[in-house]
């Protein structure tokens, strides 16, 4: 029962458009901001190649929260910390979905079952109720959470946007 309602492996792709759908932990952003952090090129490119894809991401409106006090915490600066999380939730294709009291009871019956932290619960219950991919830089989130969406780091990403190109290339006359 359980490996029947193991989310697929594939990213999560919107049906009317055929773009790419995700949810992005705050991990992502943050690296992406940090240049001295490991994985930054790629969590910036990855960032970027969604937005120019066009493609939806749905995340909690939490994501602002931890954007800035990550930010803030290595960086002391407050109002930096603050314009980028404001930038952020001004993206185009970003959808903030609020944390209603089902979303909530829903990630504490995630984090319970699989043993996720709280916030990371919160960023798994709306990649599972908007069907998106989850990508993270969290190996712990990735790990447990995998067992209900598909998870990604920002590298499995980038390559998974690359394969339906080579799929169609190498199909061609």
């Amino acid at each position: 029962m359980a490996a029947a309602r193991r989310a697929s492996r594939r990213p999560a792709r919107n049906p009317r458009s055929g773009n790419l759908r995700y949810t992005v932990d705050a991990s992502v952003f943050v690296n992406a901001f940090n240049p001295h952090e490991e994985g930054h090129a790629e969590s910036l490119a990855i960032l970027s190649a969604i937005q120019q894809g066009g493609d939806p991401v749905v995340v909690p409106t939490l994501l602002l929260a931890e954007i800035a006090s990550a930010v803030v915490r290595a960086s002391g600066d407050s109002a930096g910390a603050l314009q980028y999380a404001t930038a952020t939730a001004a993206l185009p294709h970003l959808t903030l979905v609020a944390l209603t009291s089902t979303t909530a009871r829903q990630a504490a019956e995630l984090a319970a079952t699989h043993r996720l932290r709280g916030a990371d619960a919160v960023y798994v219950a709306v990649a599972r109720r908007y069907g998106t991919t989850l990508v993270s830089r969290d190996e712990e989130q990735r790990s447990r959470g995998s067992a209900v969406v598909t998870c990604q780091t920002p590298e499995e990403a980038l390559s998974s946007r690359r394969l339906p190109k080579r799929a169609r290339r190498s199909t061609g006359p």
